[in-house]
């Protein structure tokens, strides 16, 4: 399979996509049912767009199955991993740098908090912790509040009493 050169685009209309790849539209349509993060949308009109990405990805899918042999699921593991790879590295140096030196145990320390509190919530009301603490939750109706008396009705325009003169 030769190289082939993708115009230089935003969207390509599917026909175009088929023709680049050289597959049929239902092989396309099929692809988007297996590779769901394959950026295809459609216009007011109905019609399927891809962007340049994606036409890369299709020709990237095509390379895999017809020429690496590899299945579906195969292509997608692979593509995972080859996106993965090296935008991962990237963001965690990125994260490391912006949290500093010890973003690890900060994070360590997130964890534990919150599994603290999942234990907490995963207790029965009335349970007493290891410390001694009774975790309680109050499920009595709250009390009523005092009738409040009835305001005169008012006759006319709105929030305005009639005054005599």
């Amino acid at each position: 399979m030769g190289q082939v050169e993708i115009p230089n685009r935003s969207l390509f209309r599917q026909p175009e996509v088929c023709e680049l790849a050289s597959i049929q539209p239902y092989v396309l349509r099929s692809w988007e049912a297996e590779f769901p993060d394959l950026g295809v949308t459609r216009t007011e009109g109905g019609q399927r767009v891809y962007r340049k990405a994606d036409v890369e990805r299709v020709l990237r899918i095509k390379q895999l199955l017809f020429v690496e042999g590899l299945t579906l699921a195969g292509a997608r593991r692979k593509m995972a991993e080859e996106t993965a790879g090296p935008a991962e590295e990237s963001a965690m140096g990125g994260l490391a740098e912006l949290f500093g030196r010890d973003m690890r145990e900060r994070i360590l320390q997130v964890k534990q908090g919150l599994k603290s509190l999942a234990g907490l919530l995963s207790r029965s009301p009335g349970h007493r912790g290891g410390n001694g603490e009774l975790f309680e939750l109050d499920t009595a109706p709250p009390p009523k509040a005092a009738a409040k008396p009835q305001q005169q009705q008012h006759h006319g325009k709105k929030g305005k009493a009639k005054k005599k003169k």
